[in-house]
């Protein structure tokens, strides 16, 4: 099954990507590397939804968490589709990098980061599979619970 069809399979629609809100660009190729920006929890009407909003271990659940992380999951492949023109052209999900909003003695950031994790493998089988880093941090922009980068194998 391609990416695509698992992508219509799961029912899920990607979101409309986001416009950078400062100097970068959503996504760089580099040879068969696509390296995408890092993404917000922004949900389909392009906005941060309260639940997504604050610090881990304070104000959003782990469940909001989890949620919010797969939403950045989401808008990761939507600038992927963006830039590629069909997830079809991804042939692995290589790194994923997790910046979780939270509170200094948040320990279960590994658990909400699979949010995405788990996302990437549902979308790309096999191939969604990959390293990862997943740090907790002060604060995020627009105070997203969660950021989440990635780099790509493509063709």
């Amino acid at each position: 099954m391609s990416n695509e069809d698992r992508l219509t399979a799961s029912g899920l629609v990607l979101p409309t990507p986001a416009i950078p809100i400062a100097n970068y660009v959503p996504a760089v190729r580099c040879g068969s590397l696509l390296i995408i920006s890092g993404q917000l929890a922004f949900a389909a009407d392009g906005k941060l939804h309260p639940e997504h909003k604050g610090k881990l271990g304070l104000d959003v659940s782990d469940e909001a968490g989890f949620a919010a992380a797969r939403l950045c999951g989401l808008n990761v492949l939507a600038q992927a589709r963006i830039f590629l023109g069909s997830l079809n052209k991804i042939v692995r999900c290589i790194r994923l990098g997790g910046f979780i909003n939270s509170s200094p003695d948040y320990e279960r950031h590994a658990a909400i980061m699979n949010g995405a994790s788990d996302l990437m493998v549902e979308i790309l089988g096999d191939a969604g599979c990959h390293a990862r880093t997943t740090i907790g941090v002060a604060q995020l922009p627009l105070s997203s619970a969660v950021e989440v980068e990635a780099m790509f194998e493509v063709h």
